[in-house]
C-alpha cells in the first residue's frame, strides 16, 4: 500500500473510531465476534446524546404541547418549536412554517399524494417518478392515480444505474402535475442530479417531490438552493429517533393544499356546520405529536452539525471506494449500481448464490447487513434479480470493517458454493 494511501486509511479510522465511542449499541459481540453494522440505509444507530434527550423529557418536561398554560407545557412547546427552527436551518428552507413534522419520510409521501392529488390531480393527469423509487414513493401515487384517474409514467434507469434524464423531457409534458424522484437510491447508492430535474420540471410549472430518505444524512440539503417544491426524510436514517420525520413544502403549496387528517391542533374553530382550519404548518399536524422524538431529531441534527456533513461526507466516500475496490477482487461478486455520483451503499450478488444466504452466513460472522429487494421490486426486475447483499455505511464504520466484510464474503462464497 502507497504512503498516501496508508496515511487516508489511517485518518478514516481515526475519524470512525472517535465517532464510534459515541455509539453503545455499537459495543456489543454477535455470536461472539465484534458487531459489524452496515445496515444504515435501513437505520443508523443513535448516539448517547440522542438517547439521553429521550430519557430527559420524559423524567422533566413530559407534557402534551401547544394549548396548555402550565409550566412543563409551556417549556415542551417552546422545545417543540426549537426543533422546527433547527430543522428549518438544516435544510435552509425559508420559513419555519413550510416544516411540518411527520411520522416518517413514507407518511410524509402519503401526506403530499393524498393532499396534493385530492386538490390538483384530475383524470388524465399525469404523474412522474423514477425506475429506481422505493415502494413508499411508487405506492402511494398509483393510490392517487386509481383513485382520480390520473397516470404513472416512469423514468427509465440505464444498466449503471443512472436516470435517462432526455428520457424524462420526453415524458413531461402540459398533463404532468407531479414529478416525484429519490434523492439517493437507496438500493443503488445513485445521487440523482435532483437540480437538473427540478430545473427541468419547473420549465412546465410542474411541482417536483424529492424523497431525501437516503440523502439527508450524506449530502448537503439546501431547498432554496435546489428550488424543490416538497422534500421528505426521517429522522432515524440520520441518528434521530423513529418515529419523527419531516415534509418540507413550499408556502404556496401547503396553503394551496387541504388538510390529511382531521382533528386537534390542525383547526381554529369547529361548529357542526363548519371548521376553519388553523394556520400552517398546523394544519398538517392533527392530534399529538411525537414531541421526545421531535426533541431528540434536534439533538441529531446538532450532533450532525457538530462533526459536520462534508467531514461525513468524505469518510464515507473513502469507505465506499475502498469497500468497492476490494469487492471487485473477489471473483464473482456483481456490483450491483455503479453510477459515477453515488452515495455510502454497496449493493452486490455473488453468482450462483442467493443474496439472502449469503446474508445468513454475514450474520453468521457478526456482520449485519440487509438482503433482499429493498422495497424497490421493480428495481430487481429491471435488472433480472431477485434482491441484492447490500452494505451501507456511515459516520461510525472503519476501514477494519470493510475488511472484515470483504473476508466474511470470501468466506461466505467457500461455504455455500
Amino acid at each position: 500500500m502507497q504512503i498516501y494511501s496508508k496515511f487516508r486509511y489511517l485518518c478514516n479510522s481515526i475519524f470512525a473510531k472517535m465517532n464510534r465511542e459515541d455509539f453503545p449499541i455499537l459495543n456489543q459481540q454477535i455470536n461472539n465476534r465484534p458487531l459489524v453494522y452496515l445496515d444504515n440505509a435501513a437505520t443508523t444507530q443513535r448516539p448517547t446524546c440522542v438517547i439521553n434527550s429521550l430519557s430527559e423529557y420524559y423524567n422533566t418536561i413530559n407534557s402534551n404541547i401547544h394549548r396548555g398554560v402550565h409550566h412543563l407545557s409551556q417549556l415542551a412547546t417552546s422545545k417543540f418549536e426549537k426543533s422546527r427552527e433547527a430543522v428549518r436551518a438544516f435544510i435552509n428552507a425559508k420559513s419555519s412554517h413550510e416544516i411540518v413534522f411527520t411520522r416518517g419520510t413514507t407518511d410524509s409521501i402519503n401526506l403530499i399524494s393524498a393532499s396534493y392529488g385530492k386538490r390538483f390531480i384530475s383524470s388524465g393527469d399525469e404523474i412522474i417518478i423514477s425506475e429506481m423509487e422505493h415502494h413508499a414513493n411508487i405506492v402511494p401515487w398509483q393510490f392517487v392515480c386509481e383513485e382520480r384517474g390520473a397516470k404513472l409514467k416512469v423514468i427509465p434507469i440505464d444498466d449503471f444505474g443512472v436516470l435517462d434524464l432526455e428520457a424524462f423531457r420526453q415524458l413531461i409534458s402540459p398533463k404532468t402535475k407531479m414529478v416525484a424522484v429519490a434523492h439517493v437510491s437507496n438500493t443503488l447508492g445513485t445521487i440523482n442530479p435532483i437540480k437538473e430535474i427540478i430545473s427541468i420540471a419547473h420549465q412546465f410549472d410542474v411541482p417536483v417531490m424529492i424523497d431525501g430518505a437516503q440523502a439527508i444524512s450524506h449530502e448537503t440539503v439546501d431547498v432554496q438552493v435546489l428550488d424543490c417544491d416538497f422534500y421528505c426524510f426521517s429522522g432515524h436514517k440520520m441518528y434521530a429517533p423513529m418515529g419523527v420525520g419531516v415534509l418540507y413544502g413550499k408556502e404556496k403549496w401547503l396553503e394551496a393544499m387541504p388538510p390529511y387528517q382531521g382533528g386537534g391542533e390542525m383547526i381554529k374553530k369547529v361548529t357542526f356546520e363548519h371548521t376553519t382550519y388553523n394556520e400552517l404548518p398546523f394544519k398538517f399536524e392533527a392530534g399529538t405529536p411525537s414531541v421526545a422524538d421531535v426533541l431528540g431529531l434536534k439533538v441529531a441534527i446538532d450532533y450532525i452539525n457538530s462533526i459536520g456533513k462534508p467531514a461525513i461526507a468524505a469518510h464515507e466516500n473513502e469507505l465506499l471506494a475502498y469497500a468497492t475496490s476490494e469487492m471487485l477482487k473477489i471473483d464473482g461478486v456483481r456490483v450491483i449500481g455503479t453510477a459515477p455520483h453515488k452515495s455510502a451503499i454497496l449493493s452486490f450478488l455473488l453468482d450462483g448464490l442467493h443474496p439472502y444466504d449469503v446474508g445468513v452466513i454475514l450474520d453468521q460472522l457478526g456482520i449485519a447487513v440487509r438482503t433482499g429487494h429493498h422495497c424497490t421490486m421493480p428495481l430487481m426486475d429491471r435488472f433480472g434479480i431477485p434482491g441484492t447483499v447490500r452494505a451501507s455505511f456511515a459516520m461510525y464504520n472503519t476501514i477494519e470493517e470493510v475488511d472484515r466484510l470483504v473476508e466474511a464474503v470470501r468466506k461466505a462464497k467457500m461455504m455455500l458454493s
